[in-house]
C-alpha cells in the first residue's frame, strides 16, 4: 500500500489526516477519491511532497508500495 497524507485544512476536506491507497499513477488514485476532495487536491496552489521531498511538478507521479505522498495546503501569512 501507499499513503496519502493531508496537512492543514486539507485534512478537514478529506475528513482524515491520512489514507492508505493501492500503489499506481496519481491520476488513477485521485479518480477513485470523492470528486470534491480530488478537486481540492488538484488546486494549483497545493504542493506535493513524495517521501519527504517537495515535487517541483505534479505530472506523471506514480506511487509505489510504501510511498508517502503529502498534500500541503497553500500558506497565508502577513
Amino acid at each position: 500500500m501507499a499513503r496519502l497524507v493531508f496537512l492543514g485544512r486539507l485534512a478537514d476536506s478529506a475528513g482524515m489526516a491520512e489514507m492508505a491507497v493501492a500503489p499506481g499513477p496519481l491520476e488513477d488514485i485521485l479518480a477513485g477519491l470523492n470528486r470534491d476532495l480530488a478537486i481540492v487536491l488538484l488546486d494549483e496552489r497545493v504542493r506535493l511532497a513524495l517521501n519527504g521531498r517537495l515535487l517541483p511538478q505534479t505530472g506523471a507521479i506514480v506511487l509505489g508500495a510504501g510511498d508517502e505522498l503529502a498534500f500541503l495546503p497553500p500558506v497565508s501569512g502577513g
